[in-house]
């Protein structure tokens, strides 16, 4: 069996968190513990301690990276000038939808409150970016900004949790033939307009 090369000083902290993404793609959250991050790189069960205190403290390391790239993706598909706001609006909640459907693991990972520190994390960047496009799209008068972003949320993440579990099958709207989610957020962003296409 090949040895694995040795790390230079300051290579295994990022190490670790590469082999932490390589295994949650693989084996799920659950699959990732200090002990097989540890085997995967090649050191000692102890070694990672020297970087990471604990498995959540690694875990949410590595969350922080994927809600970063989340962002990241996000502001770039709104980099386009002239977009309606309740289409830019529309862009979180696609981004975190192909994102699950892309990176099953890496999605169960962000909203597992068990094995993350969600206070650690850059969501609240993701969740205020959001209430900002909300506020600028006019939707809120009359309503807290929050209650109506967590609402919007709570129906993205719903639906995705049941399409990745396989309760719900990747199916159009019958009425205008839009993909499902597609259809579901015209029906919250643009509640007057007409059933019919």
């Amino acid at each position: 069996m090949k040895m694995k090369q040795p790390f230079h000083h300051g290579s295994l902290k990022q190490a670790l968190l590469n082999a932490s993404g390589t295994l949650l793609d693989t084996h799920g959250p659950e699959g990732v513990t200090i002990r097989a991050i540890a085997r995967e790189v090649g050191v000692s069960h102890a070694a990672p301690v020297n970087h990471y205190k604990d498995r959540e403290t690694l875990l949410t390391a590595l969350a922080t990276v994927l809600f970063k790239d989340l962002l990241a993706s996000v502001k770039g598909k709104l980099s386009s000038k002239g977009l309606p706001a309740t289409t830019r609006i529309s862009v979180f909640a696609t981004v975190l939808f192909e994102y699950a459907m892309a990176h099953p693991n890496r999605y169960r990972l962000l909203w597992h409150t068990g094995l993350v520190n969600h206070i650690d994390l850059v969501m609240d960047q993701f969740y205020n970016a959001c209430c900002a496009e909300i506020v600028g799209a006019g939707l809120c008068s009359g309503r807290d900004v929050e209650t109506y972003a967590i609402a919007l949320w709570s129906v993205v993440h719903g639906y995705t949790d049941l399409r990745l579990t396989g309760m719900f099958e990747a199916k159009n709207d019958k009425i205008n033939g839009r993909p499902r989610l597609e259809a579901m957020l015209d029906m919250f962003l643009n509640p007057s307009r007409n059933k019919s296409p």
